[in-house]
């Protein structure tokens, strides 16, 4: 009895290697994947979750840097995204006081004429946070004619934080539209739209001059607010091709900086942010009513 009881269950094996059942009806068999195949498909799944991981890691200027790291990073000169990985980190301990990060200051202020416009940008903004320093203050001067409106700018707003407004016009500018201009002679082949929002670096057009292609981006974070130059239009060097109105935050930090140092003079580029308009964020028409209050405060006071 037992015996039948097993043969209706266990599979028999032919001649030919395929197993049947009782009743003759072939049995598909579970084939296992070779050890080779295993460890390449483990592998695969394994890259598949770390390459995106290692890309955070090595972009993500939060991530801690040793001492021995925070030097290499700031000379490394093959990788700007490291110098301003640093600067970051070096601008953390400077804003809790960590008086370690005094050995780097000479790097902060011969970081302010390195040619890659980022790393000027951030330089600026962490010489800002320790208004004790004399050399960081002459540094943040000769930044205010950097060749990059954005580095003025932060350069500008920097200085406010040692009592100095010499850059106010530069903070004046941070409120208004940036002014896009053609680089060379050409045929714009390519633009963006109106009313696009476009990051500092973004795409605004292209232009073909023979069998080159220069791409024009735009400056500073923030949306398009014209474009005077249309697909297929032959344009000149210097013409303007756009402008972007500044993004939420510059226009945010231009307006609690000129609430320090602003004058009456400047109140029309301010009210132009106190208007009932939906793309203007609501904690930007009140620091414009406050800025335009304080101006008006001092100017009352001030023979």
């Amino acid at each position: 009895m037992a015996a039948s009881q097993f043969s209706s269950v266990l599979p028999i094996h032919s001649s030919s290697g395929v197993a049947i059942d009782s009743s003759g009806q072939p049995i598909p068999v579970r084939r296992r994947m070779s050890t080779r195949n295993r460890l390449l498909f483990f592998a695969t799944a394994w890259l598949i979750v770390l390459m995106p991981f290692l890309f955070w890691w090595s972009t993500w200027f939060g991530r801690q840097l040793s001492d021995k790291q925070l030097s290499e990073f700031l000379n490394d000169q093959k990788h700007p995204r490291h110098i301003q990985h640093a600067l970051v980190q070096l601008g953390e301990r400077i804003t809790v006081h960590d008086a370690s990060a005094a050995r780097w200051y000479p790097d902060l202020e011969r970081l302010s004429s390195y040619p890659v416009e980022e790393v000027r940008n951030t330089d600026a903004w962490v010489m800002g946070q320790d208004t004790t320093q004399p050399g960081f203050h002459n540094a943040l001067r000769k930044m205010l004619d950097d060749p990059s409106p954005i580095v003025r700018g932060n350069a500008a707003l920097s200085l406010v934080r040692f009592g100095d407004a010499t850059g106010r016009l530069q903070i004046v500018a941070l409120l208004q539209p940036a002014r896009i201009v053609a680089p060379v002679a050409g045929r714009v082949i390519d633009t963006d739209n109106v009313s696009t929002a476009i990051r500092q670096g973004g795409l605004i057009a292209k232009i073909q001059t023979g069998p080159q292609i220069t791409e024009v981006r735009s400056p500073i974070n923030g949306r398009i607010r014209t474009l005077s130059a249309a697909k297929g239009m032959e344009v000149t060097s210097g013409a303007e091709l756009a402008s972007v109105d500044p993004g939420e935050e510059q226009v945010w930090e231009a307006l609690r900086a000129l609430y320090l140092v602003g004058q009456p003079e400047d109140l029309p580029a301010i009210r132009i942010y106190q208007r009932d308009l939906q793309e203007i964020p609501d904690r930007v028409k009140q620091q414009a009513v406050l800025t335009e209050q304080a101006i008006l405060g001092r100017a009352v006071h001030e023979p």
